[in-house]
Order: structure tokens, then sequence, then C-alpha cells
């Protein structure tokens, strides 16, 4: 478990430090202060200053901030805000600002992407085998298939259709695919299996491809599309209550991931446990780019709404009715964070 937690650290760390960074170098660019740039949340552990920002590392693995002056009210020590104050800068400035912390999650989450599809290749969407009397075959697909698109949603990679075969909740799915050369068009009626609780295409898909050079940027960019896609679906069931407290992780749930993930791992290598909490991060620096840009009061997305505000009446909203709305997203945000905490020490102690 030890060495799970070190793991988990180190993720944590790329993935909140890139974001941060985003927000620090395009703030530095147009001359905003930085009066503060510090990963982690609670006690300082340690902390140094350089070019009149502070760096600190705190206790908490659960966050981390760069602030900026003037920033929700904070002023200078004489109480006048300078020139390099994040209020003075202009609106679309402090957008590129604010907008540059998800951004950057997109794309360490690419670079990331990158090193992982260069280093075992993809599985592209081609059908390997066909289950007796299922869906698939009642639709007229056959071996070598490729799938191309689902329901109208382009299809790069073998995941993508198991990952929409997963969550199908029996629907009919739109389904093209390409056979020596020519597109067809189908309907399949995925099949309920009682056993499984969930329903099936019946087919089993997947043929390798150790990418050149060119097809490692490319699809290391349909591996991203991909996880966005799951991150977006994942929200939406977390909205229409399709998904239940036991699947919702919070930091505790995700060292037991990382925890079982390096227990698979460790017995193939190091570089197979590298690349595993590779992809870990992955999800993770996606997830977090998504849900900083959900339009909610403490989120960057909430930030950016009251920019865009700016921009459009031609003045800024009263930064004292601003700051009420981030601090109380900011508490509905704290409570949230407590609220699964506690579910991950009851579902896992």
């Amino acid at each position: 478990m030890a060495v799970s937690i070190i793991c988990f650290i180190i993720i944590f760390c790329v993935v909140v430090v890139s974001h941060e960074f985003g927000h620090f170098i395009v703030a530095k660019k147009n001359g905003i202060h930085v009066t503060e740039f510090f990963v982690g949340m609670g006690p300082t552990l340690f902390s140094f200053e350089k070019g009149g920002t502070k760096y600190s590392l705190k206790l908490f693995p659960i966050g981390g901030a760069c602030v900026f002056e003037g920033e929700d009210g904070l002023e200078t020590a004489n109480g006048e805000l300078s020139d390099g104050a994040f209020p003075k800068a202009p609106v679309w400035v402090r957008f590129a600002t604010v907008f540059a912390g998800p951004l950057f999650n997109f794309i360490t989450a690419y670079l990331m992407s990158v090193i992982l599809v260069w280093a075992c290749g993809v599985s592209l969407p081609v059908v390997q085998s066909i289950v007796e009397d299922g869906a698939a075959q009642e639709a007229g697909l056959e071996v070598g298939d490729v799938i191309v698109e689902m329901d109208g949603k382009n299809i790069h990679l073998q995941d993508q259709v198991s990952f929409f075969s997963a969550v199908n909740k029996g629907e009919a799915i739109e389904l093209v695919y390409e056979r020596a050369g020519e597109e067809y068009t189908v309907m399949v009626q995925p099949k309920f299996s009682e056993e499984d609780n969930r329903y099936y295409m019946g087919i089993t898909s997947g043929e390798y491809l150790d990418c050149s050079v060119p097809q490692v940027f490319k699809y290391a960019f349909h591996t991203l599309e991909y996880w966005v896609q799951y991150t977006f679906k994942s929200l939406s069931m977390l909205v229409q209550g399709q998904v239940s407290k036991e699947e919702v992780s919070g930091p505790v749930g995700i060292v037991k991931v990382v925890d079982e993930t390096y227990d698979v791992a460790k017995e193939y290598g190091a570089a197979s446990v590298v690349l595993s909490m590779l992809n870990i991060a992955l999800l993770l620096s996606v997830n977090l780019g998504i849900l900083n840009l959900l339009p909610l009061p403490a989120l960057d997305g909430g930030r950016l709404v009251f920019l865009l505000i700016e921009a459009l009446r031609g003045k800024p909203i009263p930064p004292e009715k601003e700051g009420m709305v981030h601090l109380a997203g900011m508490m509905a945000l704290m409570v949230l964070m407590v609220l699964v905490l506690f579910n991950d020490i009851t579902k896992f102690f």
C-alpha cells in the first residue's frame, strides 16, 4: 500500500501542477502578479519565495491553487492594487488565464496518450467474433467488419465500442460498419443478460495496431477523445441517478484503484506499472479539466461565466457579489468533498 500511496501522490502532483501551471504561465506572460502557487490543502509542509511568488506544498493531496493579486478581494499590504493585479488586466486576458488551467489538463492528457499509444499500440474496432443468435448476428454483422460509427458518433477504438455497449440500457443502436471497402448501416437491438444484468450487442472486437509515428499522434488524439466521451457520459449518468454512490470515489477511492492496479501491473514489471499509472493519470487529468469547465461557482467554469458577462455588458459584476457567489460554491464543494470522503471510508473500511 505504501508504494500505491506514493504512486497516487505522484499522479496527483502531475495532474494538479499541470492545471495550476496553465493558470500560472498565462498570468505571468500577461503581467498578472501571482502571489502564491500551492499544491495540496491544509497546513503548509514547506514553501519558498521567488520572483514575488510564494511556492508551497501542503499536507492534504486534495487540490491546489494559483492565487492572483486582487483575486476575490485580495489586496496588497498597503490596501492598494498594483498594476499587475488580476482585476486590472483586460477581460480577455483574465479569461485566457482562467481557461488555461483546464486547457493544460487536456494538453497533459494528450501527451500521456502519445506515450501510451507509442508504447502499447491501440486496439481497433474490428469484429473478432459473433455470438450465436446475438443482436449483432441478427443485424447481419460478420467477423472482420470494421465499426466506424455508433448512433452518429465516430468510432476509432475498440474501447469506444465496449463503453458504448456497457452503458446501453436496451435502446436500439444505429451502427455503421465497413466491409470490403463499402459502408453499411444497420440497427442493432442489444439483448439483455439476466446473469450479468446488462445488455449486449453480441460481438467481441479488437484488432491490435502497432502504430507508426503519424498514427501515434492520430490515435493519441482518439484516445483523448475517448476519455472525454467517457467522462461526459459518466457525469450525465451521475446527474440522471444512473450511478450509485458506491461507484463514486474521492481521494481514498482513487488510492484503492491505484493499489489494485499496481498489484496487477507489478507482475509484469516496472514498465507495466508506469504505463498503468500513466493511464490513471490520463483519466484524472481529463476529469479535472472537464469538471473545472462546468459553469459552477468557485470552479474555473463559473469564473469564465462571470468574465463572459463582463465582456458582454462592458463592465464587471461588483466584486463583492461575485465573491459571495464563489464563496457559496466553495462551501458547497467542501461539503461535497466531505460526503465523498465519508463514502470512501465507509465503502473501503
